[in-house]
């Protein structure tokens, strides 16, 4: 057993020890999370977890990183970057876990090869309700749990240890921006080049109905230039003036965090004075998460908009619809929500994607609709109005959306499409005392 094997398998067993010391329900303890809905408080004991954030191995050979499961995605990847490898699919934003993304969905630009994160996962360690620690395999006694894990939010037990493929890296990334100017014309070539299979990286930006721009991403070894978007330059504007570009490989994974795609501009960290007083190494997603749950907390924009007569809510959130059913969505979304930027990512099928039990997908493409932002109007509407809409209409498209943040499905509508009895069985076999909460009193009753 290497080193870190050891310190690791040490804080399993004081991990396992304290829950079972303990009793009653449980929250984790953790420095960071990508949560976006609003919580009440309960008397939960705390689970403190952050020790676990190492990475075990990388195995550049068999394809596989060994880590466990609070290390956040920029270690992860400069870990295997060292070795000439990545992640198969990194998550946008440096502060999502590996085990954030297991136990929610993690997505991106090499999503239309590889799927979700949670479909590169061949293994994870998981400490249950009773102390227990399990390895969870697609083909051992815990199958059940392996594939009902994912989008389980910490309502099955918390990962401890995570197994994930890897896949070669070259030096470069030459990006490749082609525009478009309708819905239609620019899902067609999406799924040419998803088919084709060529490029190593797709994903796209709709500006407006009629502005839309595909990105393709390819690896190389050397770049005439190389451009840099952690600081002065902002990564999404420059999709609609360069035809192409080149960014290091490291670079392109954290494209989208130093402006949190474009919602940085809710921080007034998009204005270039503005921008030089919070410095190179706080424009990311840790600063503006914590901005934002502190804004959350005071509620210092509500009250500012109430002086203004103004109604809000808050919309964010990532669809996956099947993409022989993705103009017709955007139809209805141009016309009834309307949040520009919106972000596109193919998600390719993988041959296990229906078994997952809390994020079944059919064995056919998706693509993924990232929206995020408040929506003002004069008109006053019952709470979750739009949030609802959203969530009507992917239902009638055969979408699924991630839990991250609010949802508002009448319970029997939500236990239908999150589980369901296959839920309740691993609740009733992992969880039957209820120390961890509940998937729909967390994910919606917020509890």
């Amino acid at each position: 057993m290497s080193v870190a094997a050891a310190e690791h398998a040490a804080r399993r067993e004081a991990l396992a020890a304290r829950l079972k010391a303990g009793s009653g329900p449980v929250r984790l303890a953790k420095d960071t999370s990508n949560l976006f809905r609003d919580r009440t408080p309960e008397a939960r004991r705390a689970l403190e977890v952050r020790e676990f954030h190492d990475v075990l191995a990388v195995d550049a050979q068999a394809g596989t990183v060994d880590a466990e499961a609070m290390v956040p995605y920029d270690a992860l990847a400069d870990a295997c970057l060292a070795r000439g490898v990545m992640p198969a699919v990194v998550p946008q934003l440096k502060s999502i876990t590996l085990g954030g993304a297991l136990a929610g969905v993690g997505i991106e630009a090499s999503s239309h090869r590889y799927g979700l994160v949670h479909e590169t996962v061949q293994e994870f360690e998981v400490v249950c309700a009773d102390g227990r620690i399990l390895v969870c395999t697609p083909r051992n006694e815990h199958a059940d749990l392996f594939f009902g894990f994912p989008n389980s939010y910490g309502t099955l037990g918390y990962a401890l240890r995570v197994k994930a493929r890897t896949v070669p890296v070259r030096s470069y990334v030459h990006l490749e921006h082609l525009p478009f100017a309708g819905a239609r014309s620019f899902l067609a070539e999406l799924e040419r080049c998803c088919r084709e299979g060529e490029a190593d990286f797709i994903d796209g930006v709709m500006f407006a109905p009629d502005r839309l721009f595909l990105t393709l991403g390819r690896f190389c070894d050397s770049a005439p230039y190389r451009s840099d978007y952690t600081f002065e330059h902002i990564y999404y504007r420059s999709i609609e003036h360069k035809r192409e570009d080149w960014l290091s490989a490291r670079d392109f994974l954290w494209r989208w965090d130093s402006d949190w795609f474009w919602c940085s501009k809710n921080v007034y960290a998009q204005n270039p004075l503005v921008r030089r007083l919070y410095g190179r190494s706080r424009l990311g997603s840790r600063t503006y998460t914590r901005i934002m749950r502190w804004n959350s907390r005071v509620g210092l924009t509500r009250a500012l908009d109430r002086l203004r007569g103004l109604h809000t809510e808050s919309v964010i959130q990532d669809v996956d619809v099947p993409l022989a059913q993705a103009a017709e969505f955007l139809d209805y979304y141009a016309r009834e929500i309307g949040i520009w930027p919106l972000w596109v990512c193919p998600i390719g099928p993988q041959a296990d994607a229906a078994r997952y039990a809390l994020y079944p997908m059919r064995g056919e493409w998706y693509v993924n609709f990232g929206f995020w932002d408040v929506i003002r109007t004069r008109k006053a509407h019952p709470p979750g109005y739009f949030n609802r809409l959203i969530e009507k209409e992917l239902a009638r498209r055969g979408g699924i959306k991630s839990l991250y943040s609010e949802s508002f499905y009448p319970e029997d509508e939500f236990r239908r499409i999150y589980g369901g009895d296959a839920y309740r069985a691993l609740k009733a076999k992992y969880d039957p005392s209820g120390v961890f909460p509940d998937l729909y009193e967390k994910c919606v009753l917020h509890r």
